[in-house]
């Protein structure tokens, strides 16, 4: 067989035809290198471990906010990251006192409760008044203006289990919006059954519009308790007592390293979880994990040697009480163009059973390698394009930047979420592993190719 001479146009040519195929190799091997090597490291859970124990509970505006910060920097530079930023900001936060609730009438019971973020506090030595129960939060909202007056609200509307938190968004208004509305009606306290599927006399608190009157979530067996008695049809008073205290210009970080790109430092991926908590527990789920969970897979994806493209991880310092996303807006508005996709964790330890991607760049050589890396951590790629980020991306989402979700198992997450039971022994090493294979196998496939996410790339 005659061998035919390519001249070198042609030969250009048919080599740009095949180095995809390479290329898409290369990733694919290296991505289930990462993945494997992520399956057996222990960055995660020592990083995790570290923050809920010489941390603990971070209310922003408190004392533990300022050790976290401090922890964050240390801990940052401790991993090897480049480039480590404080950012401050200022934003409103809100702290608890001394909270009680308890049954006077007819028969008398100990209620117990946490109060929501943004209470108000009753009038020294407390409020004594009947109360009225609603089953759901639309028939409290059914009520006209007045209806309420001299009494304390109470809903009692429970939340369903699902893998992928769904009925959270749904129920979680009860918490977010009801004191509000609770008080146009004349109402001069809200009790709500806990946002949670738990069935322990534990109360998860939360963030709540402030409606100037307490607020507070019930245990969920109390929030049944309040029902049976008020089903009787005898009045049920009920004495409340809390104090708390806001402030408007609380002092708060977001923290970043980097793990400095070797050809495209300017092209930034940005990951990272929210460093604050609420005060309960020690914060391990929400989100000590998270922080460990991309801290690690940073970590890791760049072992094999420094990325093409920026890594950086960003501990935001107000997700809770909110105003981390917009400042971190404000500080990095003229980099978004550069930002090449955002991801965060805040979603506890549980096992990621599905990843949603941008539909451009899907079909890219990089993507085809992550995706390779999947089937043996258990994990769909879902058609749909991702539907939101987390809420301390949303900012630089709102500005365009490209993001991607990955969906963790939430069956037990708000067995924990948010209350006293928040703790770094409900964090399974095993399944907090398999997040940090996931996120680190993108990260390198990611952070080693030319994948745009904002525009649709042929397939190789």
């Amino acid at each position: 067989m005659a061998m035919r001479i390519l001249s070198p146009l042609a030969f250009a040519a048919a080599l740009a035809a095949v180095s995809p195929a390479f290329a898409a190799d290369d990733l694919a091997a290296g991505a289930a290198a990462v993945r494997d090597r992520a399956l057996t490291d222990s960055t995660a859970w020592d990083v995790a471990e570290s923050l809920t124990s010489e941390v603990g509970a971070r209310m922003v505006g408190s004392p533990a906010m300022e050790r976290a910060r401090d922890w964050g920097v240390a801990k940052l530079k401790e991993l090897g990251f480049e480039n480590i930023k404080v950012e401050a900001f200022t934003t409103p936060a809100w702290s608890r006192g001394a909270e009680s609730a308890e049954v006077v009438g007819p028969w008398p019971h100990k209620l117990s409760i946490l109060g929501l973020g943004g209470s108000s506090s009753t009038p020294a030595g407390g409020i004594t008044a009947p109360i009225v129960v609603f089953k759901t939060y639309q028939a409290m909202l059914d009520q006209p203006p007045g209806a309420l007056k001299g009494k304390i609200a109470v809903v009692t509307q429970s939340m369903g289990r699902t893998q992928d938190g769904s009925s959270y968004g749904a129920v979680g208004v009860q918490r977010r919006a009801g004191a509000p509305e609770a008080a146009k009606r004349g109402a001069v306290g809200y009790l709500i059954r806990s946002i949670s599927t738990d069935d322990t006399r534990l109360p998860h608190t939360g963030g709540g519009a402030p409606g100037g009157i307490p607020a507070a979530a019930l245990s969920t067996p109390d929030a049944e308790l309040l029902e049976r008695l008020a089903a009787r049809g005898k009045p049920v008073m009920v004495k409340l007592d809390m104090q708390s205290a806001a402030n408007p210009g609380a002092a708060a970080w977001n923290i970043s390293g980097e793990i400095r790109g070797k050809e495209k430092p300017d092209e930034v991926i940005v990951i990272g979880g929210h460093l604050d908590s609420w005060d309960p527990g020690t914060g391990a789920i929400d989100d000590a994990a998270g922080i460990a969970i991309t801290t690690a897979a940073a970590k890791l994806a760049a072992q094999p040697g420094k990325p093409k493209r920026t890594i950086r991880v960003v501990m935001w310092g107000s997700e809770e009480q909110g105003g981390s996303s917009g400042a971190y807006l404000a500080a990095h508005r003229d980099e978004v163009g550069k930002i090449v996709v955002a991801g965060e964790s805040d979603g506890g330890a549980g096992r990621i059973w599905s990843v949603s991607l941008p539909k451009a760049g899907a079909d890219h050589a990089a993507m085809v390698a992550f995706k390779s890396a999947l089937p043996k951590l258990k994990v769909a790629v879902s058609r749909a394009a991702p539907a939101e980020g987390g809420a301390d991306i949303s900012g630089i989402i709102s500005a365009g930047a490209p993001f991607v979700d990955f969906n963790q198992d939430m069956n037990r997450y708000f067995d924990l979420h948010h209350s006293a039971d928040d703790t770094l022994d409900k964090i399974d090493p095993a399944e907090l592993a398999q997040n940090v294979a996931v996120w680190a196998a993108f990260l390198y496939t990611v952070a080693n190719s030319d994948v745009d996410f904002r525009t649709a790339a042929p397939k190789p």
